[in-house]
Order: C-alpha cells, then sequence, then structure tokens
C-alpha cells in the first residue's frame, strides 16, 4: 500500500480575509498562494512521485499542477476530494459564523453537526476515506508515493480516520494552507509520519 502525501493547496483570497469559501467557483490562489505552490513543488521534486490526484476546484487544481509538471504527471481530478459542502455559509465571513450558537457544536461535537443546506462531518469523513481508499487500491505498491491535493478539513478528518481518532477531536490537529500532511497506508493501518509540515522539509524517501 501507497505512502500518501495529503497536501493543503495554497492561499486564496477567502482564507486571506476569513471568509468561507466552500465550493464556491473561481476562487483562485492569491500571490502567496502561487509561490506556495511553487515551494511544494520544489521541495517534493526528488520524492519519485507516482500520481497526483486533486479535488477539482480551482485553488486545489493551481496548487498540484507545479507538482505534476515537475514530475511530468498528469493531474487525475477526483470528485471525492472536493471541498466540505457549506452549503449555506459559502461567502460567510468566519467572524460571523463564529458568533452563531451552531459554531460551539461545529468545535466541540462536529459529528453532531449538518451544514445548513449542506453535508454532516461523518459524511464528509465517509466520503474522503472512501476516495483514498480507492486511490491506495490503485497503487498497492508499499513503494509508490501518490500526492492528493485538496482541503483542510478534509486532510484532517482523514488523518482522524486513520489514525483512531474521534472524530469529535478532529478540530485539534493543524493543516495550514501551503502544508503536507504523510501518512503510511497498508493493510495492517496506517501510519502518520507528518502532519502539517511546510517547504523546505527533508524527505523520508528520495530518488534513486
Amino acid at each position: 500500500m501507497p505512502l500518501l502525501l495529503l497536501i493543503r493547496h495554497g492561499e486564496n483570497d477567502y482564507v486571506k480575509t476569513d471568509r468561507a469559501a466552500g465550493r464556491l467557483p473561481r476562487v483562485h490562489l492569491n500571490e502567496k498562494g502561487l509561490k506556495q505552490a511553487q515551494a511544494l513543488a520544489e521541495a517534493l521534486k526528488d520524492m519519485p512521485l507516482k500520481a497526483v490526484y486533486s479535488s477539482p476546484l480551482e485553488r486545489a487544481m493551481e496548487t498540484a499542477e507545479p507538482i505534476a509538471k515537475i514530475h511530468n504527471l498528469k493531474i487525475y481530478r477526483a470528485s471525492g476530494l472536493l471541498e466540505s459542502d457549506i452549503g449555506k455559509w459559502q461567502g460567510r465571513s468566519w467572524k460571523s459564523l463564529r458568533l452563531t450558537k451552531a459554531w460551539k457544536i461545529v468545535q466541540n461535537a462536529p459529528s453532531r453537526f449538518r451544514f445548513p443546506g449542506g453535508e454532516s462531518f461523518p459524511e464528509m469523513q465517509i466520503r474522503i476515506v472512501n476516495t483514498l481508499e480507492e486511490i491506495c487500491a490503485r497503487h498497492k505498491k508499499p513503494q509508490d508515493i501518490i500526492a492528493c491535493v485538496f482541503h483542510a478539513d478534509p486532510i484532517k478528518l482523514a488523518v482522524a480516520h486513520y489514525i483512531g481518532l474521534p472524530l469529535d477531536h478532529f478540530q485539534r490537529l493543524g493543516c495550514d494552507t501551503g502544508s503536507v500532511t504523510l501518512l503510511s497506508v497498508n493493510e495492517r493501518g496506517a501510519y502518520l509520519m507528518w502532519m502539517n509540515r511546510r517547504p523546505p522539509f527533508d524527505l523520508p524517501v528520495k530518488k534513486s
């Protein structure tokens, strides 16, 4: 089973201005985000990637592009790696959302929360894990290294699943823009090798 690089996309203006982008279209990387994407590509250039998967949203694809280009790989769009469906929260400021009664549930008991007009956290976790398991099934060799570029909460929910962390504690994990989380998955379980690292970093595997 492969080594998974769970990569959060670079910064965009919704992140910069503390707004909830959700699945809104045409949310592109800003100048800092483009630099983060290029820094990731440079930092990963000596890692023998076998494939690059990405959420179809622009900010993820734009982060995946330089990584794929430097390895001469195509990008596989994976709809299962989409950002949370936050429904009516899309476009709103996180500051205003933090003042709502729902926010305490999101932070302390997310397993009981459904975004208004959107999905629940358990549904999101199942979707993400099923997608990663499908990717793992396509890349079964232990030496296969796969890059998956997507979003913060989905990455944290994936990590929580694989390390056995209760869903209601997943908000305790961190996942910054332009960061890499390294997860080794095999038949016996999973091992979290790093979380939320940004380049430059030491790679556990190098090209031969």
